[in-house]
């Protein structure tokens, strides 16, 4: 069963490569969705896959690309939106 999460990450996360290794990760694991930076210096993203590849993909964004540091991931449950790929908004 697929599912749909938005995750907000917070801490040093932007100017990190953070969506450009949330994106490899993504595709590796064949999650669907997209990621971005958001003003207040946190980064959303929304993800689609089932939930065993969200949990592998949840605990990477735990611990983020090697120069981010991640204080916190707040995972919320959605609507299905049947992404298509896995795209960096800008």
């Amino acid at each position: 069963m697929v599912k749909h999460v938005s995750i907000k990450i917070t801490g040093q996360v932007q100017g990190v490569f953070f969506r450009a290794s949330t994106k490899e990760q993504a595709d590796t694991l064949g999650v669907k969705g997209f990621v971005r930076n958001e003003p207040d210096g946190s980064v959303y993203v929304e993800a689609e896959s089932d939930e065993m590849t969200l949990t592998m993909f949840l605990t990477w964004c735990r611990k983020g690309p090697p120069l981010a540091q991640v204080d916190r991931v707040h995972v919320l449950p959605g609507e299905w939106q049947g992404f298509k790929h896995f795209v960096i908004n800008r």
